[in-house]
């Protein structure tokens, strides 16, 4: 299908470029046959004229001759003042009048066509030329067969000839100039059908050429770029998510089994608490995947923050601690009043607790959060006084299931997801979530666009 509408263009375009070639031929072969017609139609009259003075000039010197000379024209006749023949050319001897038709009053000549004049074939021109003498007014007749509307057979070859040489070569051109054009697309084209989800890597030619074809090749790789990121995280989520998912059932399902092997011996209240554990632990990643998966959806649909309503960040983290307090940590709060920012509460809630979370977890005594408005823009800080994060590890911990060494030690339950929830509903806000230097400890960085 993409072969022949690829060709389909070829053939309309070289089609339109024959058909304005053609037009443009006609059009000029017109005006030329008209020019030339026109130039021929005054040169035959130059000639009718130059011969019917000659005869006048005969008549006055009165040196006529019965039998004139043709002089470059079909016929010559002159009649004396009584209407009778004198002289002709030798085609009309012994002939009346080849016409009857006399200038005007006022004039000394007049030009009709006849069809045809009499003792002639064919319709001729036809000039009358009164001529003054003492006996009264002659007349000078002369004919010549008129100029066709096509000129000549020969000058219509030539034009058509010429037209048809024109078109060919503009057919050529075209055809010659679209397929050379189109040779990168058909590249691009080979390369992308030859790229799946089992064979990506690949990249479509760039033309050296700077036009329209080297930015969409330029495009495509971009795109084929951000392809290959999608399926690698893709790949990494399923890998990193079927072992995160396994390990719970793994363990539930060796404790039920050996429990099973000795019944009387098993001591059930235990393994309904540890096997209760693993489905919590279960329920927990499943909980954060679904999540995850929601935040995907919605980065394909508007932002939350267009659509949500009006949230004040010091009241949101006030609800949140007096929500889920917890003990053994203290808190210090900077909280700046009517700092508002727009999006869904829920979710921000959510975001504001996994960091809170996160922060406990790691805090040796305590924990910190500051909200404030900084150049249009809202700004909450989490920060603890834990052992901090390496720079070269800062976005390892935005990674879905990426857990440091310190976090597997102190939470080994935990499912990995916390922050990559937090940072896509951040994006998800049109906002940002990273972590930034700070005098000790880990400090996660929130900024969101400020309302108003």
């Amino acid at each position: 299908m993409t072969r022949r509408h690829t060709g389909s263009i070829r053939v309309r375009t070289t089609l339109k470029a024959g058909v304005l070639a053609a037009l443009i031929c006609l059009a000029i072969t017109v005006l030329l046959v008209v020019a030339v017609r026109g130039w021929e139609e005054d040169h035959k009259h130059q000639r009718m004229g130059a011969a019917a003075l000659s005869i006048v000039d005969l008549i006055q010197r009165d040196r006529l001759p019965r039998t004139l000379p043709r002089r470059g024209v079909e016929a010559l006749q002159v009649l004396n003042a009584h209407g009778k023949v004198v002289a002709s050319t030798p085609n009309l001897l012994g002939r009346p009048s080849m016409a009857t038709f006399p200038p005007a009053p006022n004039s000394a000549f007049a030009l009709r066509t006849l069809c045809p004049p009499t003792g002639l074939e064919g319709c001729m021109r036809v000039v009358s030329l009164r001529v003054y003498e003492q006996d009264g007014d002659w007349r000078v007749y002369v004919a010549d067969p008129g100029v066709p509307w096509y000129v000549s057979g020969a000058l219509c070859a030539l034009l058509v000839a010429a037209s048809l040489l024109v078109i060919l070569l503009a057919v050529v051109r075209t055809w010659w100039t679209v397929d050379h054009t189109l040779a990168p697309v058909d590249a691009i084209r080979a390369e992308l059908a030859e790229i799946t989800e089992t064979r990506s890597g690949r990249r479509v030619p760039v033309p050296e050429s700077r036009d329209e074809i080297r930015l969409l090749a330029e495009t495509a790789n971009a795109t084929l770029d951000r392809l290959d990121a999608a399926l690698e995280r893709h790949r990494r989520f399923t890998s990193d998510a079927s072992h995160d998912l396994r390990s719970p059932i793994t363990a539930a399902r060796a404790q039920l089994e050996e429990a099973l092997l000795r019944p009387e011996e098993a001591d059930w209240p235990r393994v309904g608490r540890s096997v209760l554990g693993s489905l919590e632990r279960l329920q927990a990643i499943v909980t954060d995947l679904l999540e995850l998966a929601r935040l995907d959806a919605d980065a394909h649909r508007d932002a939350m923050g267009r659509r949500g309503e009006e949230i004040d960040l010091a009241g949101l983290v006030r609800a949140e601690l007096e929500r889920a307090p917890r003990e053994g940590t203290r808190l210090v709060l900077r909280l700046e009043r009517g700092v508002l920012v727009r999006g869904d509460r829920l979710r921000l809630s959510r975001l504001l607790a996994n960091l809170l979370d996160n922060a406990r977890r790691h805090a040796a005594q305590e924990v910190s959060v500051t909200v404030r408005a900084e150049d249009g823009t809202a700004v909450m800080e989490v920060a603890d006084d834990g052992e901090g994060i390496e720079p070269e590890d800062r976005e390892l911990v935005f990674q879905r299931f990426s857990r440091l060494r310190a976090g597997r030690d102190r939470d080994a339950h935990g499912t990995g997801l916390g922050l990559p929830i937090a940072r896509q509903i951040a994006r998800a806000h049109e906002g940002t979530l990273t972590v930034e230097d700070g005098a000790r400890g880990a400090r996660f960085v929130l900024r969101l666009p400020l309302v108003g």
